[in-house]
């Protein structure tokens, strides 16, 4: 074992640069992190050290203190549960469903009927828009607002005073089952909760709840936790993998409190991998076109770099990289087809250096693997030997 603890960071939605098929997915000359940077100048000089800039271009940096490639999708949907998927091992070859026009009615009949509450709604929104507008609504009607993102998802938001939050729960776990059919099947149905009077309708954030798919197959999440080593889940680790795989699960509403609960876990002795996910990207700025606060967001990473760095040990590991890409200068508000980054830096390494580009995001996976001595996932390569 070369690395006792694994500190695997996804930036939701970072992605640097369409894939050579993003043709097919409507979205050749996306790059998130590429046109952030151009619009906006990032400041982002602890990034920088370690090769995250260079992963646009995949420039040649003789002075990077991590080694820093891209990784190339293979799984066949540009979501969040394909690309986790993907990172720990995990072949999929079919697309979630998407309903960015709204759900056909056969749906929102059956939503009435294993919940005994009326609809509204029916549409794609991406911030609390939906709650301001239908939120009076729901609550006279005594309704459930039904909803998506621009991702695989089907959200159901609710007052709590009008319907209890465990109800709403009880109503997710229904509309989960009846979403399994193959032609209905989104990645995840999320309660959202709210509060608040009209006009000021506001999300219980940590009352949400996803309701994900479970993983088609095993991962190396599985053969770690039957080896005994821990997986900690920080933020919706935990629902993307529907509870399967995380001996440990600890909620985080943001950014910062991921990061916040990220380091509080440094402290700590373990063996093992600890996954988190930094959401704020895609949700917050992502699918709203938001490039200043993508940009913004990015920076105030970049000031916990150090951070977390100083409470690496020597025989820890950090790997930076994402799930897909959602270019908030791209049309529509969809995800983007996009290769991913990858950063692997240990206070250990003597030879930091560009690495060649992983055609697979499981060659994460399978390098975890192979430092834990468990058995190689069906896809990816390990590129363990490599770090020095």
């Amino acid at each position: 074992m070369k690395f006792k603890r694994i500190f695997l960071i996804v930036l939701d939605s970072l992605g640097v640069g369409a894939t050579a098929d993003a043709i097919n997915f409507g979205d050749n000359g996306s790059n998130t992190l590429g046109h952030i940077n151009e619009q906006c100048d990032l400041f982002v000089p602890n990034l920088k050290k370690i090769g995250f800039l260079d992963t646009i271009n995949m420039n040649e940096n003789p002075n990077t203190e991590a080694y820093y490639t891209i990784a190339k999708p293979i799984n066949a949907g540009k979501d969040t549960l394909n690309g986790h998927y993907e990172m720990v091992g995990i072949k999929h070859d079919v697309p979630f469903k998407t309903f960015n026009n709204g759900f056909p009615y056969d749906i929102l009949v059956g939503i009435e009927q294993v919940t005994g509450r009326r609809v509204v709604g029916n549409k794609c929104c991406i911030d609390d828009q939906i709650i301001q507008e239908l939120g009076e609504r729901q609550v006279s009607y005594g309704s459930l607002i039904i909803y998506t993102s621009a991702d695989s998802d089907l959200q159901v938001a609710a007052h709590e005073d009008c319907i209890p939050i465990s109800t709403l729960h009880q109503y997710c776990e229904r509309i989960r089952e009846l979403t399994l059919k193959d032609e209905w099947r989104v990645g995840r149905v999320i309660a959202r909760p709210f509060t608040g009077t009209p006009g000021k309708y506001k999300f219980i954030h940590s009352c949400r709840k996803d309701y994900s798919l479970k993983p088609p197959k095993k991962s190396i999440l599985n053969d770690l936790v039957k080896e005994s080593y821990n997986v900690i889940g920080i933020g919706k680790i935990n629902d993307i993998f529907d509870s399967t795989s995380i001996n440990k699960s600890i909620k985080a509403s943001n950014n910062q409190e991921a990061i916040n609960k990220l380091t509080d876990i440094m402290d700590k002795k373990f063996t093992g991998l600890c996954m988190v996910n930094l959401s704020d990207f895609d949700s917050l700025y992502g699918h709203k076109r938001d490039v200043e606060g993508y940009a913004r967001a990015i920076e105030e990473l970049d000031v916990d770099i150090p951070i977390i760095i100083n409470k690496l040990e020597l025989d820890d590991l950090l790997i930076i990289t994402a799930d897909h890409g959602n270019d908030p200068t791209f049309k529509g508000k969809d995800h983007t087809r996009e290769n991913v980054p990858v950063i692997m830096y240990s206070r250990n390494f003597k030879e930091p250096k560009r690495l060649k580009q992983f055609e697979t995001l499981a060659n994460i996976g399978a390098t975890i693997a192979e430092n834990f001595q468990i058995p190689k996932p069906e896809i990816g390569e390990s590129i363990l030997n490599e770090l020095k």
